[in-house]
């Protein structure tokens, strides 16, 4: 079964080894795109989870960062010129599993180098072109980090780019240790010459699970977030 998903030379998926549970709903989600652990497309990624925060401000942001930078290095050292990164607690939705011509062919097609198949915009909202992916400007605040496409243009500048920060000090003008899905941010706008796309649909979303990374306690005090965010998914796996 041909999905959008064979369009990558390799699917990353970032588990934390002690975290089974995740680990098994992500073997359901490949099942309905016809994959398994097993297939040579995938790679189960182990987390890093580091013993101390420092210089981020929790163990689980730096471990997240950590997590994505070791994806981008082996996928350069192994050659791949298309991934798709995923968080484990990805779903996929049945706009993906029913994806049609139009969103496979833009996924092989050149003219991009980065790719979010779920996300949350910040900003001005890019003008919708009617297509199934929309160009966002540079300086465009996307966040979440769950399904990212990266090819080897934006592959290649990241790693420098994300290694850089970690040598500087938190809140550091120049781009400090930070929420991965914030440094992704602030390499695209640095990088005008990055071409990003957002799928017009919620491809893939994020499923309500215990997270590693949790949120600051004001947000922990404002439980319409996380049930604004599940109805979100609901209607996204519609």
């Amino acid at each position: 079964m041909a999905t959008a998903l064979h369009a990558f030379d390799q699917i990353y998926i970032i588990n934390l080894p002690t975290r089974q549970d995740r680990r098994e709903e992500m073997v359901e989600q490949l099942a309905r795109a016809g994959l398994t652990l097993d297939d040579p497309k995938v790679t189960l990624f182990p987390a890093v989870r580091p013993n101390d925060p420092e210089p981020f401000d929790r163990v689980g942001v730096r471990g997240a960062f950590l997590s994505h930078l070791g994806v981008l290095k082996e996928a350069k050292a192994k050659g791949h010129g298309q991934i798709l990164i995923l968080e484990d607690d990805a779903d996929f939705t049945q706009a993906l599993l029913s994806a049609d011509d139009e969103i496979i062919e833009r996924l092989y097609a050149p003219g991009w180098d980065m790719a979010y198949l779920g996300h949350l915009v910040t900003g001005p909202a890019p003008s919708p072109s009617g297509e199934a992916f929309d160009p966002v400007l540079a300086p465009t605040p996307i966040m979440l980090a769950h399904a990212l496409c990266i090819r080897t243009k934006a592959l290649e500048g990241l790693i420098p780019y994300l290694e850089a920060m970690l040598a500087r000090p938190a809140g550091d003008p120049a781009g400090g240790p930070m929420h991965v899905d914030g440094a992704y941010g602030w390499f695209r706008k640095d990088h005008p010459d990055i071409t990003t796309l957002i799928s017009r649909d919620q491809l893939i979303v994020q499923r309500a699970s215990k997270t590693d990374v949790p949120a600051p306690r004001w947000k922990a005090k404002l439980p319409f977030i996380n049930m604004a965010r599940r109805l979100k998914n609901k209607l996204a796996q519609r």
